[in-house]
């Protein structure tokens, strides 16, 4: 029987209305780099304001629906976001949320340029993924543009150094 459900350590938000899930190890900025998203709207690269809201944070249920995974958070835990060195703070949280984009917290070192397009599989179902160093201040901007970029057609996502080959 296929599983259907899985708690993930990690932290989602809403942006522009569709979840990111932010993963990395303890301390890596999981939770900070959420409350930039909520803190500093921002346009990604299409010119369209894009807000952030916290969806879960420490823990986040990812659920297998027909044709999509949805992510909330625990009921203990609902609305409530760890802010480093002033607490836990309860914000308001859309109960649920499509996710359309996977990011994995890396040191900027450890990110490659121009990286093949990479896949994170939850449930069976693949999601984009994409690396960020939270500690640099383009994080949030990168997080968006990333979404901005998922929405253009196939031909129009190609990187540049893939297209002119």
């Amino acid at each position: 029987m296929k599983q259907s459900q899985i708690f993930l350590h990690g932290t989602c938000v809403s942006v522009g209305g569709e979840g990111v899930l932010i993963l990395g190890e303890p301390g890596s900025g999981k939770s900070a780099l959420a409350l930039r998203l909520i803190d500093e709207p921002g346009y990604g690269i299409s010119g369209v304001l894009l807000r952030g809201e916290l969806v879960a944070d420490d823990q986040v249920i990812v659920t297998c629906g027909k044709d999509r995974l949805m992510a909330s958070a625990p009921a203990s835990l609902r609305g409530k976001l760890e802010i480093r060195g002033l607490g836990i703070v309860t914000l308001a949280t859309p109960p649920s949320v499509p996710l359309a984009l996977v990011v994995k917290l890396q040191a900027h070192s450890a990110i490659e340029r121009l990286p093949d397009p990479a896949t994170f599989d939850i449930l069976g179902m693949a999601l984009p993924l994409l690396e960020i160093d939270a500690k640099t201040p383009s994080a949030p901007a990168r997080l968006r543009a990333a979404l901005n970029w998922l929405k253009q057609p196939g031909e129009a996502r190609e990187p540049v150094a893939q297209r002119r080959g």
